[in-house]
């Protein structure tokens, strides 16, 4: 039995949804499809469903798929993804096709244990979690009215260029310990964010390890060539980032009180992340 929880708001999702069922159908697979109306109701459904072990499948983004991953009983699921949108981040990193594509790697089986990043309180992030300019970048395309993802998010990025001063931070990550005054700091489990942007090209979903990419404040004078260097997946490079392989971190915000986990604005003055190996399965390539 295949659990589909459907992000209702995602674009052309009726028509995906007839694409699924009528190929199942052929197959005499068994389905059913659950709709959350809010973030609560697409975790509680995953929640409910992974009561028992469960083939539970997130349709839409990076968005639904962290409301499915922060619902379900990890130990009880086996998640597969149907991306959906323009982001999609965590999919481009776990080599899984958008749209109807995605159900054949479904189809064939063959789940794979990926990791996942626990930040506590019930929270969880399949992809990356972090704050900064980022955060700064959300805030303002949550308050956008027009346009699609990817147009809010560079129009968000411009005026954070504009007006952004850094976020003074303590880091704690496998017994060491910094402060920084930080342009960017993402703890990674994916490879990007933000719908496309390479910020840890390295990093893989199932070593067992994250991946912490604290970028201080520069010059004003350099913002452009170290944003060139972050689309060119080329800003590990660069002196002023520090790049550290660990499986925790607490990263306490000065003055700060919101983070992101895959995309989604939470409030919290501390973003805490431990990487969880070895529980959860997932279909992906």
């Amino acid at each position: 039995m295949l659990h589909f929880i459907v992000n209702p708001k995602a674009k052309k999702i009726g028509d995906l949804l007839g694409k699924i069922a009528e190929k199942l159908n052929a197959q005499d697979i068994a389905f059913d499809f659950h709709t959350g109306e809010s973030k609560e109701d697409m975790r509680a459904i995953a929640r409910s469903l992974t009561e028992e072990p469960a083939t539970v499948i997130a349709v839409g983004g990076d968005g639904t798929l962290n409301d499915v991953l922060s619902g379900v009983r990890p130990e009880n699921a086996t998640l597969g993804v149907i991306p959906v949108g323009t982001g999609n981040d965590f999919a481009a990193s776990a080599g899984i096709p958008h749209g109807l594509v995605a159900l054949d790697l479904i189809l064939a089986g063959g789940a794979k244990y990926t990791d996942f990043i626990d930040c506590g309180d019930g929270l969880r992030s399949m992809n990356i979690a972090g704050l900064g300019i980022d955060v700064d970048i959300l805030e303002r395309c949550s308050r956008m009215r027009r346009g699609g993802r990817k147009s809010k998010y560079f129009l968000g990025l411009l005026s954070s260029l504009r007006n952004y001063k850094g976020q003074k931070i303590e880091v704690s990550a496998d017994g060491a310990t910094f402060r920084e005054n930080a342009f960017i700091a993402s703890v990674c489990n994916g490879r990007q964010f933000g719908a496309g942007i390479p910020i840890c090209p390295p990093a893989v979903i199932d070593d067992g390890k994250l991946e912490l990419v604290v970028i201080s404040v520069p010059k004003r004078s350099k913002y452009i060539p170290l944003l060139i260097k972050l689309m060119r997946g080329k800003i590990l490079n660069d002196p002023i980032v520090r790049h550290i392989f660990c499986e925790e971190v607490r990263i306490v915000q000065i003055e700060g009180k919101t983070v992101e986990l895959d995309g989604e604005l939470v409030p919290a003055h501390i973003l805490s992340a431990r990487v969880v190996h070895g529980v959860l399965r997932m279909f992906r390539g």
